[in-house]
């Protein structure tokens, strides 16, 4: 029993750190020592659950902005056909011109660098450098 507590208590100092808490806000946060704290971080492995956790939380928070992303599009879409001020209008309009290119080109690099990275991978399994 104690044994899964204190891999709960690892568990809840990564997520803590990998939100940015300092050693010892994390240590109050889940009741882990200090030192003890300090000693997983000089572990290679700790330091990888950390920052996979970090990456886990950035994902998330990445997808929740893409989901966002599409419903302010609709509004800026509403906004520039049918708001009643013809600035609101034009600031709707302006703001769509100028995202959407920006939006297509991330994509399309996005897309890119996945297909460079792609081709790499089968490269090196190839034997080829």
């Amino acid at each position: 029993m104690a044994r899964n507590g204190r891999k709960n208590g690892r568990e809840a100092v990564v997520l803590a750190l990998a939100g940015g808490e300092t050693v010892a806000a994390a240590a109050r946060k889940t009741g882990m020592g200090e030192r003890t704290i300090h000693r997983w971080r000089q572990d290679a492995a700790f330091c990888r659950e950390v920052e996979q956790a970090r990456a886990d939380m950035f994902s998330r928070a990445l997808g929740c902005i893409a989901e966002g992303c599409a419903s302010s599009a609709l509004v800026l879409r509403q906004l520039a056909l049918k708001a009643k001020s013809e600035s609101v209008k034009l600031s709707a309009a302006r703001a769509l011109l100028e995202l959407g290119p920006k939006l297509r080109e991330s994509v399309e690099l996005e897309q890119r660098l996945a297909a460079l990275e792609e081709r790499t991978a089968d490269d090196r399994t190839a034997g080829r450098r």
